[in-house]
């Protein structure tokens, strides 16, 4: 398998993965648990499966002081990042958070471009714009009613936040395995919330009382935080920054996909059209890795000759 194969089939799981999020969130939500308390056992117990997977694999834990420093920068950007949007949910409908969420490859596509001079492609354009749009046609407002500013504003810190978070990973000097770097950041990931919570008088972590809540919580840690992260990591090294962040288009289509099989939603015409948008956009940018734009046109005018010989004009 090649790099770019293996990147991009990379970047589609860690996509779909965190798109899982809303899942064990809203169950824990729901028991009374706060959003402290969530995300402190979910980067806790994902901290444990990579420890035992690196003891397994014979991997040193061993750490420079210049990598230590970019890790925690790693690891409170997360943090902050998953806060913010698990925080967002008590605001807004967690399906609109998510879809809100994905400003998060524009952002990473610009800053790419101002700060390192990264070329835009028309290609990458476009396929952001398809996305956009396909997003904006998968929310379905209650009424007409307006959201929460609070809501919108933890979101778009959640974005930003996580932008910067895949910039790091893509720019830093890491030779680290995809696994080590993740355990670290996840290390950083619970001192942050642990100590944010002690911030709040009412909003410290609480404990676990039922087989039902760690079962919830077990499912955070592995599949949005141990499998998402380690296949994020890995296609930021193989395909870059911004084709991985485009493909996060594929979160909020996950969260559209279990609202209508495990909670019985509706799929109307809008929200297919949407679904269409956001599967043409990642199929472009998987495609303009490949295929530039004058092999796209020339292909077509191919097509066209082939047509006309076989109508015999």
């Amino acid at each position: 398998m090649n790099a770019k194969l293996k990147g991009t089939i990379c970047g589609v799981v860690a996509a779909v993965s965190y798109g899982t999020n809303p899942l064990g969130a809203l169950f824990l939500y729901g028991e009374g648990i706060n959003a402290h308390s969530v995300l402190f056992y979910r980067f806790l117990l994902a901290g444990v499966v990579l420890a035992v997977l690196m003891l397994a694999r014979r991997e040193s834990f061993r750490v420079a002081k210049r990598e230590l420093s970019i890790l925690c920068m790693l690891g409170v950007l997360f943090a902050i990042s998953s806060l913010s949007l698990f925080i967002s949910f008590h605001y807004m409908d967690a399906g609109v958070a998510s879809t809100l969420l994905f400003v998060y490859p524009v952002m990473v596509a610009v800053m790419m471009a101002v700060f390192f001079r990264e070329k835009v492609s028309r290609v990458t354009v476009f396929s952001i714009l398809l996305a956009l749009t396909g997003i904006g046609l998968l929310y379905q407002g209650d009424g007409g009613g307006t959201l929460s500013t609070a809501g919108v504003l933890l979101v778009m810190l959640s974005s930003f936040s996580y932008a910067l978070y895949i910039i790091v990973v893509n720019k830093s000097s890491l030779t680290m395995s995809p696994v080590k770097l993740t355990f670290y950041v996840l290390l950083f990931c619970v001192m942050t919330v642990g100590a944010h919570s002690l911030l709040d008088a009412k909003d410290h972590v609480q404990w676990l009382a039922t087989p039902a809540m760690w079962g919830f919580a077990w499912m955070l840690a592995l599949v949005p935080t141990v499998i998402s992260l380690v296949m994020m990591v890995v296609a930021v090294q193989l395909i870059g920054s911004t084709p991985t962040a485009i493909m996060g288009a594929l979160e909020p289509l996950t969260a559209v996909i279990i609202g209508v099989t495990v909670f019985g939603e509706n799929v109307t015409v809008r929200l297919a059209a949407g679904i269409a948008l956001i599967l043409a956009a990642v199929i472009l940018i998987i495609a303009g890795k490949s295929f530039s734009l004058r092999q796209i046109r020339s292909a077509i005018a191919h097509a066209r000759e082939n047509r006309l010989k076989r109508e015999g004009r």
